[in-house]
């Protein structure tokens, strides 16, 4: 190891360290580990042998990595973070392979969090302090609480993605290309009220095809998807749900909360929808049947075909 400071007082066997990493005091790195380039390891923290650490990673004191775990490059961990990598541990009963956990580059995890096992945290995202982290989490998500929900995304610039204003009529463009938000007309009279799209002034495609989605548990998000051909047109008919759309570069949230509210996502746009009130109805049309080799599913796989 050349250009490595390692303290006085730290026990590192291992000897795949990249340049310029610092391993800080009472620290313990065991010999089958890997760690990057300009790494900072911090005082009382262990690192086991099964573990791999990118470049510039920062890991702050009292934090354990356990065998299993993959952490890519630019990822902060906050003090006290809580690893784990065996869902059903028992005294000296270890399981036949530990599982794997994946911190994908850029990630953010704040103070005192817990990370569950077998969990992949996607690029970019947020972990707020405290969180247990039960399940995978998306790429530039924010997640909060016991168990951790999603509470919002980060935009390109690094902060939380803001709102879209709704337009008071007409058509709103967002920070994403090509996404819009409708505001439909209204009539109301003493029997009720009623709202209309019509086509192709409210939605710019015909469709061939709707459907529904209800009953959605608050902690879910749904979508989590790109599209090749399709296009789609959201209405949340009643209660509210938030929808999150990316073009790779841009970010932005949008709050559908009424039926005279539409969201026009054209294909090649990845989006997802979180924070469904207990009484959502989410009314989506879409411009194609039904096809599953139409759906992109994999956010690396999203921006690979962007690119191209």
């Amino acid at each position: 190891m050349t250009d490595v400071f390692v303290h006085a007082q730290a026990l590192c066997e291992a000897t795949r360290i990249g340049p310029r990493t610092r391993v800080w005091a009472f620290a313990h790195v065991l010999p089958g580990a890997i760690v990057g380039a300009d790494c900072n390891i911090c005082d009382h923290t262990f690192i086991e042998n099964d573990v791999v650490l990118g470049d510039r990673v920062t890991v702050k004191c009292g934090v354990q990595l356990w065998d299993g775990i993959r952490i890519a490059d630019d990822v902060f961990i906050g003090p006290n973070v809580t690893f784990t990598n065996d869902p059903f541990p028992r005294s000296r009963r270890p399981p036949a392979a530990f599982s794997r956990t994946v911190i994908e580059s850029g990630v953010s995890i704040g103070a005192n969090a817990t990370i569950l096992p077998g969990v992949t945290i996607g690029r970019h995202a947020m972990i707020g302090a405290g969180a247990v982290v039960t399940r995978s989490v998306p790429a530039y998500a924010i997640v909060m609480g016991n168990p951790a929900r999603i509470s919002g995304y980060i935009d390109a610039n690094g902060a939380e993605a803001r709102e879209v204003t709704p337009p008071s009529v007409g058509m709103e463009a967002t920070r994403v290309p090509g996404v819009s938000l409708h505001r439909l007309r209204v009539a109301e009279d003493l029997r009720g009220s009623l709202a209309v799209g019509e086509l192709p002034a409210d939605v710019p495609f015909v469709p061939k095809r709707f459907f529904l989605v209800y009953d959605v548990p608050s902690k879910e998000v749904r979508g989590e998807n790109a599209h090749h051909r399709c296009h789609h047109f959201l209405v949340c008919v009643h209660g509210q749900v938030s929808t999150m759309v990316d073009d790779g570069e841009h970010r932005q949230e949008v709050l559908l909360d009424g039926p005279s509210l539409g969201l026009y996502i054209p294909p090649l746009i990845w989006a997802a929808q979180f924070r469904y009130s207990n009484d959502a109805r989410l009314l989506v049309f879409a411009s194609e049947p039904h096809d599953p080799a139409d759906y992109i599913r994999s956010y690396d796989e999203f921006l690979a075909v962007r690119a191209r």
